[in-house]
């Protein structure tokens, strides 16, 4: 039986044209720190790491720390998504 949940919360994950336009960014550009990906985007700092923390949550994207710095790329569950996505 599918877990309609968990689909739910992958769905959540990417109805946001900003954390399209993020995990996008993290497919040309893995390794990304917040700041980098707010520069690069345009984007307010808080609200980056909040669609950042909405894309973690659907498991589209993963950190990893390195030094003083938390770095983002995008899971294969993410990278799956979005090929998914630009085939449409």
């Amino acid at each position: 039986m599918v877990n309609w949940r968990k689909t739910e919360t992958i769905t959540k994950g990417i109805a946001s044209h900003r954390r399209l336009a993020i995990i996008d960014l993290l497919k040309e550009k893995p390794e990304l720190s917040v700041e980098e990906i707010s520069k690069t985007l345009k984007l307010n700092f808080n609200n980056t790491s909040g669609h950042i923390n909405k894309l973690m949550v659907a498991g589209l994207i993963m950190k990893r720390h390195d030094g003083n710095f938390v770095r983002h790329k995008l899971t294969n569950r993410g990278q799956s998504i979005l090929k998914f996505l630009l085939a449409l």
